[in-house]
């Protein structure tokens, strides 16, 4: 059956008013099969060559891992398990060289060519999955906010201006606890939808319903540079690095 929509797609990354980039970011189409796409956000943390250390090998594990997939049934878990897993064990081999020790969360996904998607995650980095410009589901973060937010002790509008942002329960580099395996499956993706993958770097500055309408109106490419101007805005001279992907499925245009 030929799919319904076709696909578009953007990648952005900004260092914001830090004085390093450690984030790193990555939309591909696999190398034999169209219609197949990948996004990976990684947002390294560890000084000024550990933390970028720890995304540069998030992002190669990606793209080895990537360009040997075959999709099928129950592939993408595997793949994205794998991903988590070999990231994780290099990030930890990489502390002996670098002056504090490495860590990355961890946001990505893999859309198959009928609209099957799988996607993972680990720290604070999300995921959002939008229709028509509105929130279906976001990933919930591993991070002591998010913990104090799950027992009801603070309100997500509370957790924004929290100074313990920076505390993560789960990510990949920790030695004395695994990633934690956070995976999920949404229903059939088809025209509509859109995946937004970030870092905290921007979803921090703005609301699910603010992303999804700035999605569902602009192209990729607009929404992401529009995204990244704002958040310079809003930041006011703080800004962390910035990195998001973009995914929208589209309909066919009539005749296609």
């Amino acid at each position: 059956m030929t799919r319904g929509f076709r696909l578009s797609a953007a990648s952005g990354l900004h260092r914001g008013d830090r004085p390093y980039q450690q984030d790193q970011v990555l939309m591909v189409n696999h190398p034999r099969v169209p219609g197949c796409v990948m996004g990976v956000v990684a947002d390294g943390m560890g000084g000024r060559s550990g933390g970028r250390k720890a995304s540069d090998q998030v992002l190669m594990t990606a793209r080895q891992l990537f360009e040997r997939y075959a999709p099928g049934d129950g592939a993408a878990t595997t793949l994205l398990t794998q991903l988590l897993d070999d990231a994780h064990t290099v990030i930890k081999l990489t502390a002996v060289s670098a002056e504090q020790e490495p860590h990355s969360t961890l946001a990505a996904f893999i859309l198959e060519p009928q609209g099957e998607c799988t996607w993972i995650h680990a720290g604070d980095s999300r995921i959002y999955h939008f229709r028509k410009g509105r929130m279906v589901k976001r990933t919930l973060d591993h991070s002591y906010l998010q913990a104090l937010v799950d027992r009801g002790e603070i309100t997500e509008e509370e957790a924004l201006e929290h100074p313990q942002s920076n505390i993560l329960l789960g990510c990949l580099g920790m030695r004395t606890s695994p990633p934690p395996l956070d995976l999920y499956k949404p229903p059939t993706l088809g025209p509509g939808d859109a995946l937004l993958a970030c870092s905290d770097g921007l979803w921090h500055y703005f609301t699910p319903q603010e992303l999804g309408a700035l999605i569902a109106e602009k192209t990729p490419r607009e929404a992401v540079e529009l995204l990244i101007a704002e958040v310079r805005v809003r930041a006011r001279g703080t800004g962390d690095n910035v990195s998001l992907v973009v995914l929208k499925l589209e309909a066919l245009p009539k005749g296609e």
